[in-house]
């Protein structure tokens, strides 16, 4: 009768190395016999992308279940039934109600809060607390980090960067307090100590000394998941070995990358840190896959992402693209332009589609981490030339344990707030604010007509 023993692997067990310990993903045998499985967690993703799309190549010309994927969104058909288009949403607090000049650092400040931001480069900026935040005020405590913040750019968020706006609000998507914007980490390497390593020191010496003295972090634990593994039945060593492959083919391409950078001759006018692959694709599928660990690892439950600061100047080579985005997005309607610029947006929807595909791959409960995830994607500025905020480019993405049922083109009336979205979401995720931002009301048809 030992299968009727009330014992199970605490979820809190870890694997140590040097100081280290890493969290084991949910297995089976961390279930007491004959007692209930725990609750699916709740997770959620806000991904950001800037400077506006060409909205053309983006929006559905159907409605329903039978739209077909624009030429921007092309990449995702393969996860029809996990992608739901939203079109006609707005921010209207991007708008400059008097303000002037600035659409940039509106944009990035209203996206997760729906509230007009203090014009201001001095430290009296005021904004809102962002829905990522008021969600991990409720499930973060859950987890050992209550939210983590991640982006591809190094940026400061102190000074003027947009028309008399303070670089707070081009730089960052979340903001803990009105007056508290959270900086994200560019660096996979700080991303990495922050889940599973010390990391107590972003001392440029001290964290070179420990790479040099420090072997795989896999190495000093591997001994110790083995011995577990073998109290494990057969579909835990499965999802047991799933995961620890996973973390060394990650501290695996961390590691390569230290090594080229260190061995690379210096770049001029440009700062690369070490752990910071050279290449956008490289860095921002690495940044997913440590994203998709952590929620394995219920490490985090929520997650914000910025492809790049609002304003951004990033070129795109690899894709044939030389041109300064920022500069690109204003196109003055040259056909040239925009093909360039649409390229780009592709280009990002591409790269979000290797993100779903590696949540759709790891096993999680009944299912997969993307049936598990909710993933909000977007921009809030739609057409880039005119700097509107409204009619804004939305997918909402993954099941959320079934609050999301993908496969369809939704279209809201004119005026519909961005934040009537975040409610909704937020509501199905048992978190019940009585408003966000300028909301109005939650939105219809998410789960089903």
């Amino acid at each position: 009768m030992n299968f009727l023993r009330h014992k199970a692997l605490s979820r809190r067990t870890v694997l140590r190395g040097i100081g280290s310990a890493m969290a084991l993903p949910l297995l089976d045998s961390m279930v007491p016999a004959l007692r209930a499985a725990p609750a699916t967690p709740q997770r959620a993703v806000f991904l950001y992308t800037p400077n506006g799309i060409i909205m053309k190549a983006w929006t559905p010309a159907q409605e329903g279940a039978g739209f077909e994927f624009t030429p921007t969104l092309k990449p995702l058909e393969p996860y029809r039934d996990r992608v739901l288009v939203l079109t006609g949403l707005e921010q209207h607090n991007g708008e400059s109600l008097g303000d002037g000049a600035g659409d940039h650092a509106r944009a990035g400040a209203t996206w997760l809060t729906g509230v007009h931001p203090k014009k201001t480069e001095g430290a009296d900026i005021h904004n809102a607390t962002t829905v990522d935040q008021l969600l991990a005020r409720e499930i973060g405590s859950k987890t050992s980090l209550p939210s983590l913040e991640l982006g591809l750019e190094d940026v400061r968020i102190v000074g003027g960067c947009d028309s008399g706006y303070s670089c707070a609000y081009s730089n960052t998507i979340s903001w803990s307090s009105p007056s508290n914007p959270i900086p994200y980490e560019a660096n996979p390497r700080a991303v990495f100590e922050r889940l599973f390593g010390d990391g107590e020191t972003t001392d440029p010496a001290a964290r070179a000394m420990r790479s040099r003295e420090d072997r795989s972090l896999l190495d000093f634990v591997l001994a110790d998941a083995n011995r577990i593994s073998t109290t494990l039945g057969p579909a835990d060593r499965s999802k047991m070995g799933d995961y620890l492959d996973s973390v060394r083919e990650i501290e695996r391409r961390i590691q390569q990358t230290e090594a080229k950078n260190a061995s690379a001759a210096p770049l001029p006018a440009i700062d690369r840190p070490d752990g910071i692959p050279p290449t956008f694709e490289e860095h921002i599928q690495l940044m997913f896959d440590l994203m998709t660990v952590a929620f394995q690892a219920d490490l985090t439950r929520v997650i914000t992402f910025m492809y790049s600061r609002e304003g951004g100047n990033r070129t795109y080579r690899s894709i044939g693209v030389p041109d300064a985005h920022h500069g690109l997005s204003h196109h003055q309607n040259d056909p040239a332009k925009m093909a360039r610029l649409q390229l780009i947006d592709h280009h990002h929807v591409d790269m979000l589609s290797y993100f779903l595909g590696k949540l759709q791959a790891a096993k999680d409960g009944d299912g997969n981490l993307l049936d598990h995830s909710a993933l909000i994607y977007g921009s809030s500025l739609s057409d880039s030339n005119r700097h509107l905020h409204d009619n804004l480019p939305v997918l909402a993405m993954g099941g959320a344990n079934g609050n999301l049922r993908g496969g369809r083109h939704l279209r809201y009336p004119k005026g519909t707030p961005m934040t009537n979205l975040y409610l909704t979401l937020l509501d199905g995720m048992g978190v019940h604010p009585e408003n966000i931002g300028d909301s109005t009301g939650k939105l219809e048809h998410l789960t089903g007509l």
